[in-house]
Order: C-alpha cells, then sequence, then structure tokens
C-alpha cells in the first residue's frame, strides 16, 4: 500500500522535520533522545513523522537536550490549536494520517462513519443543555474527520460493530436507519470493510470498551483506547500488540462481513418500517 505523505506545508510536519535534523545534528538516536525526554523511541519517531505533535511541554527538554535555543518552545504554538477535546487530540491527528484503521465500537456508530443527523443526536445526548451552536461546531468537526474517506482506498477502515449499535435507534428509527445505509452503501462500493459482533457471541475480548488500532508507512502503530470523556494513546509495542490481540479475537467471534452486511441492511429495513420496539 503506498504511503501517504503529510501535507509539507503542515505546521506540525515541518516541526517534526527540524526535530529530526536536530536530534541527528546531535549525534542522538530516537531511543537515546526518548530516554532523556522520558517517553519512547517510537514516541520521538512520530513526532518527527508529524503523527504526533510535539507538546509544549516537551519543547522545554527538547531544547535543553539539543541545545536549539529555545527553537521547539517558540514554535510549538505553531502546530494550532485542535478543534478536537483534549483527550482526542494525538489520536485524531494521527487518525488522519493512518494508512490503516482498525476499530471496535460497542454501543455507537465511530465517528468516521457516522450521519450528520446521527451525529447531531449523539452529541444532543451527551450535551442536553448545550447551545444549538455548540452542537453545530461538534458536528461539523466529526464530519469533517470523515475527509478522510473520499480516498478511494487509503486509509484502510475495517470496523466491528456490537450488535448494540445496530439497536440503539433512539426517539427516531429512521434516523438510524439512514445511518445503517450510510454503512451498507460504503460496503457495497468496497471502501470498508465491517463486521457484527452479535450478541450470540457472549463474553468477549472487547467488553472494556472502544478500541482503535492505527497503522503508519513511516512510524510505528498506535492503539487509542477511551471512556467517557478520557481516552489514552498507546505506542508501547507490548501494549499495541496486547491491544491487537483483542481485536483479531474479535473478528473471530463476529459475524464475516457478508453476514454482516446482510443484518446490517435487514435491521435498516426494520427501522425504516418502524418495526423495531
Amino acid at each position: 500500500m503506498p504511503g501517504k505523505p503529510l501535507d509539507p506545508a503542515s505546521p506540525r510536519a515541518l516541526l517534526g522535520a527540524e526535530l529530526r535534523v536536530a536530534r541527528e545534528r546531535a549525534g542522538m538516536s530516537q531511543a537515546a533522545l526518548g530516554e532523556k525526554l522520558f517517553v519512547s523511541g517510537s514516541y520521538v519517531g512520530q513526532m518527527e513523522a508529524g503523527t504526533r505533535r510535539i507538546t509544549l511541554e516537551l519543547t522545554k527538554s527538547i531544547d535543553e537536550i539539543l541545545g536549539t535555543g529555545g527553537f521547539f518552545t517558540r514554535n510549538a504554538g505553531k502546530q494550532g490549536k485542535s478543534k478536537y477535546p483534549d483527550h482526542f487530540v494525538e489520536a485524531a491527528e494521527a487518525e488522519a494520517e493512518a494508512l490503516a484503521i482498525r476499530e471496535y465500537a460497542p454501543q455507537i456508530i465511530p465517528g468516521l462513519l457516522q450521519t450528520e443527523a446521527y451525529a447531531r443526536a449523539v452529541f444532543r445526548a451527551y450535551q442536553p443543555t448545550a447551545p444549538t451552536a455548540i452542537i453545530d461546531e461538534l458536528v461539523a468537526n466529526r464530519l469533517a474527520r470523515s475527509a478522510i474517506l473520499a480516498n478511494e482506498t487509503t486509509p484502510l477502515l475495517w470496523c466491528v460493530l456490537d450488535e448494540a449499535v445496530l439497536r440503539r435507534a433512539g426517539d427516531d428509527p429512521k434516523l438510524l436507519a439512514e445511518a445503517l445505509r450510510h454503512i451498507a452503501n460504503l460496503i457495497r462500493t468496497s471502501r470498508i470493510i465491517v463486521q457484527i459482533l452479535p450478541f450470540s457471541a457472549g463474553f468477549h475480548s472487547g467488553m472494556q470498551g472502544f478500541l482503535q488500532l492505527m497503522a503508519f508507512d513511516d512510524a510505528p502503530p498506535l492503539a487509542y483506547v477511551e471512556g467517557p470523556g478520557t481516552g489514552q494513546l498507546f505506542d508501547d509495542p507490548a501494549t499495541v500488540g496486547r491491544h491487537a490481540l483483542t481485536y483479531d479475537l474479535l473478528t473471530a467471534s463476529a459475524l464475516s462481513p457478508r453476514q454482516s452486511l446482510a443484518l446490517i441492511e435487514s435491521v435498516a429495513e426494520e427501522y425504516e418500517h418502524d418495526q423495531q420496539p
């Protein structure tokens, strides 16, 4: 699969490139710099590749260790303020550069696959008293993420959806029907792979919650786990490997892609005719 180069005009990509130059000029490996920064060598590699932003907390140490005269401290702010919640910033930015994304969603349709109406209903449920302008902004940001699917092949997106995702209709069953038809269309155009984890699977490896795995062309893989208002991105190979095994077990317990598509379209038809309780 061909790599997806960063936008050369991206401040984060340019700052990462400067970090690589400064590190190599200092004669340090990624692992050696990471040890001094109390992060992994792969974390340094991800900052250099632009898949992770260089945080303000690290810039002072980087300047001191590499002797860059405050360059990174002065320029870290130029990476721009993210439009995503703090706990999701790094994951969202990494997602935009990934060659492959694998997700397990236990309760709701993943953000990359949500329709506007579905996203609006989800955010309104999260924040029932928020002003309409706030909800509009959240919806716009979520839909902007899905622009990565405009590319016909990259990233590869493979999702395992718990059957609960198909059954949580809310007040408007037709809203969920539209969302499921959207997913079915993406499957039928060979843009995404989706498997449904049926209730009949019983206990399974993903019961702790949402999981996302990301693979890159020039940086180590990442794993992201999320809870209510919290999220954590992992780059440690052992931790990423453990989460990858969790995902493999989920796919083994799920319906085949063909069976999953049939179930998605069947449930969508039921909701279109409002036949679900």
